[in-house]
This record gives C-alpha cells, structure tokens and sequence, in this order.
C-alpha cells in the first residue's frame, strides 16, 4: 500500500504534548523537517490541534500531531485543554515537551500522569537544550534536545521508531482462507455507498484477500445468486455488507461460511468477543432507553440513514419497543457515558485501533454495553451465530 493510499487509522499517530511556549510546535517541525506548526514567542499560538499525515522515518506513515498548551487559560482556553485531552485518545505514542531551562511544573506532571494512565508509550523532551551549560545524557524514553540547534533531534527519531506500536500480525480475512480460494464480497450500491468508489472495509478486504493469494469476487446483493452459480465450487467465504445480511444470507446454502466487513474490522480492532457480549444486552432494554449511536466518521446522512433510520427500525421491529437515540460523529465522542443503556458504534473502520478501545474502554467502566452495526444487524435479522462460525471460540457466546 503506498504513501498516499495509508489510511490514517493504520498509520502510527504520534502527538506532541506540552505548555505553552516550549517548543512544541518548532519541535515537531524539527523532527519531521517540514514547518508543518505556526511558530511563534507569542503564548497559545497553537489553537486547535493541527494533524499532518507524512512518511517519517524509522516508522514509516504517520500522523503528527500539534496540540494547544495544556495550561492554557480562560474559556476558551478550558476549551483547548479539552480538545488536547480528547487527542491523547487517537495517540500512539505521546511526545512531552517541556523547558529544558526548569524543573516541569504541576500542569506537565499532570500530562505525564494521564499519558502513564492511559499506558501510552511516551518520550519526555526536554526542549531548549542549547541554553544549557551542562547537557545531563539521554536516557531510555527522555532526552535533551533543541529544535532550534537541531541538537538530538536524529536521536528523538530513533528513539520514537523503538516506541513504535508493533503491527498485529492478525489480519482482516487472510488467516481464514488459502491459496487460490475464492471469495465472495457482497456489496450493495444504494444511496449511501460513495459515488465512484467502495467503502474502505472493501478495499482493505480485496487487498487482504490477494495478498493471501486468494481469488476475490465482488458482485451486489442482487447479482449474487448468478454470481455463486457461474463458480465450479462452493466459495470459501462470502463476506457481506452488513445492511444485506438478510438476503444474503437466505441466498448462500447454509454449508458456505458467511460473515460481514463489520465482523471481521471488529475482529481486526480488538473488540469482537465485547461487541457480541454487548449485543446480547438488547433484549434487556426497556422502553425508552437511551441509545447513543456513535460513528467514527463524519459524512452528510441520507434519508434512509443506516445509524439513525434502518437500525432504529430494526430494533423497534425486534423488540417491539421504543427508544431514544441520540449520536456522535467523528472525533466527537461524549466523555460522560453514565446516561445512556447501549452503545452502538460503527465499524470504526476510520478510527485507530487505540481510540475504538477507548471507547469500549470508557464504555465498560460507566457499566454501558458496547456493540457496532454489524454485530447488532446480524443479531436482528437472526444471522449472527451463522456469521460467528468461521471463529469457533466466539461461536459459543451467541
């Protein structure tokens, strides 16, 4: 996959954390040798955080990431501190800036605190070197350094590649099939699908399954029966879009494993074994409840919306009862969970694998159960113990 094609939820995202006026922005320029940050003497010239998506090596594709000083004041000031905190979410690895011409101060121990609790790989740089007259030595994850001079910023780099999140080996589909099999992806083109191009859970899946050497056929829902009938042999898979689970799943003989794109990327993320346990909680809601349906992307909702009209209608058709929905897009994600019954979340297939756990994290310590659409739609339409099979050990939770 090149450069320009790396999603950003599997690049390694790296943000630069600090005070006010000790360099994080020339910092950050310095270690990615573009002026990606305004710099400037003036305190607060950072206002909101500033994401650049580049190549830095020894890591490969990143995003780098400016924030505002976390001892920013007034109002709006509490409001980029926030902002800052909510960035430590989507963070990888967490660079802390400080003066290297003083002691770090209660709001930079802070920071360091909630890095440490987080458990995000952190590197302590203690920027401003050169006015020092004595330079203490680097150590393991701090070092001494000035974006001005240039002073061990080649050092910061190598330093940061070994802090570096190791990639899973696990992959989308690729560990499920073999050599020359085929597999079907059925992906519907209605209203919601972007015009000119497919989803970004089908492209990573067409590219996994011909980096296994596989066969892919792609094809929608209602050419699906001629599809399976123009092959010598029953595919190895057929992989769906979850809206179509339905149909599909009455089309495909009972004998071909089935599953959907939101399965297998809440597999990919880490999340699958709470999503099933957390759809289970459905049945248990009671009319009114408070559902927050939470997506990772922001995009102009259609008509026949998939998170605010069709599972709506899915679960009032189920269950027989109403409920009260309220959403979240993007990076916008509510830090008090306590109100709401269920969380349902998209496939998170443009979040990192770092922000969908938190979520489910944040969910799991307010006692809220964490679900995505796919699981939920495969539960409605009766399919999900079919969809689960091709993973024994999650087969028994249905």
């Amino acid at each position: 996959m090149s450069l320009q094609d790396t999603p950003g939820a599997q690049r390694i995202h790296i943000g630069f954390f600090g005070c006010r006026n000790v360099g994080k922005s020339s910092l950050m320029n310095a270690v990615t040798g573009q002026d990606i940050a305004v710099v400037s003497d003036v305190k607060g010239t950072t206002t909101d955080p500033v994401n650049k998506a580049m190549e830095l090596l020894p890591l490969g594709p990143v995003v780098v990431t400016d924030t505002p000083g976390f001892d920013d004041e007034g109002e709006l000031g509490k409001l980029r501190v926030k902002k800052t905190r909510q960035k430590l979410a989507t963070t990888d690895i967490a660079v802390l800036v400080t003066d290297a011409t003083r002691d770090m101060n209660a709001d930079e121990e802070e920071l360091l605190r909630i890095i440490r609790e987080k458990d995000i790989p952190c590197v302590i740089v203690h920027n401003k070197a050169d006015q020092l007259t004595t330079i203490p030595g680097t150590k393991e994850c701090e070092i001494w350094a000035s974006a001005v001079t240039g002073l061990h910023i080649n050092e910061l780099k190598e330093m940061l590649g070994r802090l570096a999140p190791k990639q899973t080996e696990l992959k989308l589909v690729g560990d499920s099939i073999g050599a020359e099999d085929v597999v079907v992806l059925v992906t519907p083109i209605d209203e919601s699908a972007p015009k000119g191009r497919m989803i970004l859970p089908q492209v990573q899946a067409i590219r996994d399954i011909l980096d296994s050497d596989a066969i892919v056929v792609t094809t929608k829902e209602t050419q699906l029966t001629a599809a399976l009938a123009a092959l010598k042999e029953d595919p190895a898979i057929v992989i769906t879009d979850s809206q179509a689970f339905e149909i599909v799943s009455q089309i495909v003989p009972d004998r071909v494993p089935l599953t959907s794109f939101s399965i297998l990327l809440a597999r990919y993320k880490g999340f699958l074994e709470e999503a099933v346990a957390g759809a289970a909680a459905i049945d248990e809601l009671k009319e009114g409840a408070r559902i927050l349906v939470a997506e990772g992307c922001t995009h102009h909702r259609q008509c026949n919306d998939i998170g605010t009209v069709k599972l709506p209608n899915w679960l009032r058709k189920a269950t027989g009862r109403n409920f009260v929905y309220e959403t979240a897009s993007g990076k916008q994600f509510p830090e008090d969970l306590s109100s709401y019954d269920l969380i349902l979340h998209c496939g998170g297939c443009m979040l990192t694998e770092r922000e969908v756990l938190a979520r489910m994290h944040a969910a799991q310590e307010s006692g809220v159960p964490f679900t995505n659409y796919g699981i939920t739609i495969a539960k409605l339409t009766g399919t999900l113990e079919r969809s689960l099979r091709i993973f024994p050990k999650l087969h028994d939770l249905v």
